[in-house]
């Protein structure tokens, strides 16, 4: 007799038995809750105490809240008992690109925004994974946007909860709080793929925002934070089995686009567009022309690119304004005028003969000559205060100032008259938000993909634009099922 693979399994003998009624089977449970609601409010309770009041309110919560899951299950329930959508099921199954065997009707848990219900639907899968679990479909749960078996709002809902709070035990917390536990790697993955659904729909170029910039006054900046990344070393585990890891400060990059009013003050009608990532100066300049082009910036009145003095940055903005096929009169470059004024105070604090009082006086007089538009005038301070042979620092700082100046970059006083931000605060504000009080802090560690998916939700988040998120992860997951 020949021997049986090791990892082939016995299946149990079939029995032939009915086909559950899965509808019929939710519409029994909605009348009990009904009754236990009927029952709830017929106990004519007076409420006497606090403790009354906060055991009354939770109690009809959960029942109305398993009623509304309920409810929701049926209508699930009977559009997939519906002929035509099954029919529809296996049309888009056959379309998945490669051979997928309908593997019968089963059941399985669905969590939705009151609570976890069980429905029964058709599933899909490559023959030899229908014995593997999770690697079977439900075509016309993806085409309404179901993932991970979650529906939309509550994979949108847990998302917003991981760029929200401080930590996914956090988020695990208030979860089981509200009556829907989830344990840590359940949040971590629907959070997780959320975010990758979303970069998807970037890459598909199918935002759909609908919002232009057309005569407004846009000001554009980016810069660098800084968070722990964690990689994985080569050689042997630790004597615990865990893996060695190094754990190197990493730039994440943030840029933000925003619209401003004629007196220079930020437009609150329409919102600042916020994003990062770890990919490098080339990754974050191909997310700003994306969002740029997305909102129309040949239509704009002016565009202000300010920021610090960062080689990476000013490096790529020519190619950036002509690859969008902005036109030069439009645009307007500055270096944050904060920026230079710091950066006139260590060439200062290098004169090691100056006392305190004269490094003072120096800073102030030049900050008041470039505030007025006198670069020529701080440009030969610098060099006098140089001289003949300066250090390899002072050198350095009297090149960029030369070097951006040259530029027309340090015309603060022309971007103030035309009532535009002379400072980059509002990326370093973005940063602070987004980077600094939920990325960094002491013994956090993050591996980049997890750091890359926090960062894009975090920063939507902020901006005020996760329903926008949430419409692209939407078009994602719609335009794989069609």
């Amino acid at each position: 007799m020949p021997k049986r693979k090791p990892s082939a399994r016995r299946r149990p003998a079939k029995t032939s038995q009915q086909p559950r009624d899965r509808l019929t089977e939710i519409r029994a449970e909605i009348q009990d809750v009904q009754r236990e609601i009927e029952a709830k409010r017929r106990e004519g309770r007076v409420i006497r105490t606090a403790e009354n009041f906060r055991s009354m309110e939770r109690a009809i919560a959960t029942l109305t809240n398993r009623l509304s899951a309920l409810l929701r299950a049926e209508a699930t329930q009977a559009a997939l008992d519906d002929p035509e959508n099954r029919r529809q099921a296996r049309s888009l199954a056959q379309g998945a690109g490669h051979t997928i065997k309908d593997q019968g009707r089963r059941e399985f848990t669905l969590r939705t925004a009151c609570g976890p219900v069980i429905i029964r639907a058709t599933s899909f899968s490559r023959n030899w994974d229908r014995r593997k679990a999770g690697k079977g479909m439900y075509p016309m749960l993806l085409l309404w946007g179901v993932q991970d078996r979650c529906t939309a709002a509550v994979a949108s809902e847990i998302s917003k909860l991981v760029a929200m709070l401080g930590s996914l035990e956090e988020v695990e917390q208030v979860l089981s709080d509200r009556g829907q536990p989830l344990d840590f790697k359940t949040i971590r993955m629907i959070a997780y793929r959320f975010a990758a659904r979303a970069r998807a729909a970037q890459r598909a170029g199918s935002l759909n925002w609908g919002e232009t910039v057309a005569g407004r006054r846009v000001v554009v900046s980016t810069d660098g934070g800084r968070i722990r990344i964690r990689t994985t070393k080569r050689g042997p585990k630790t004597a615990q089995g865990r893996n060695r890891s190094r754990t190197d400060w990493r730039e994440p990059k943030l840029l933000i686009i925003y619209v401003v009013d004629e007196d220079g003050q930020k437009d609150r009608e329409l919102l600042a567009v916020i994003d990062g990532t770890l990919g490098g100066p080339d990754a974050i300049f191909k997310l700003l022309g994306f969002y740029l082009n997305e909102l129309k910036i040949t239509t704009a009145d002016k565009v202000l690119f300010v920021a610090d003095g960062a080689r990476w940055i000013w490096n790529r903005v020519g190619a950036l304004v002509r690859r969008l096929g902005i036109k030069p009169d439009q645009v307007h470059e500055l270096v944050d005028f904060y920026h230079a004024v710091e950066h006139l105070g260590k060439r200062a604090a290098l004169q090691r003969r100056w006392t305190a009082a004269e490094r003072q006086a120096w800073i102030g007089r030049q900050r008041r000559r470039l505030l007025k538009g006198g670069f020529e005038e701080v440009q030969a301070a610098i060099d006098a205060v140089c001289g003949s042979r300066p250090s390899k620092a002072l050198k350095r700082e009297r090149e960029s100032f030369k070097r951006n100046g040259g530029r027309g970059r340090m015309n603060s006083a022309q971007i103030a008259r035309l009532k535009l931000p002379i400072g980059s605060g509002a990326v370093e504000s973005a940063i602070r938000r987004v980077v600094n009080l939920r990325l960094k802090g002491p013994s956090i560690y993050w591996h980049k993909t997890s750091a890359e998916a926090v960062l894009l939700l975090r920063s939507y988040y902020k901006a005020g634009r996760w329903d926008h998120l949430e419409r692209q992860v939407l078009t994602t997951t719609t335009g794989i099922a069609a």
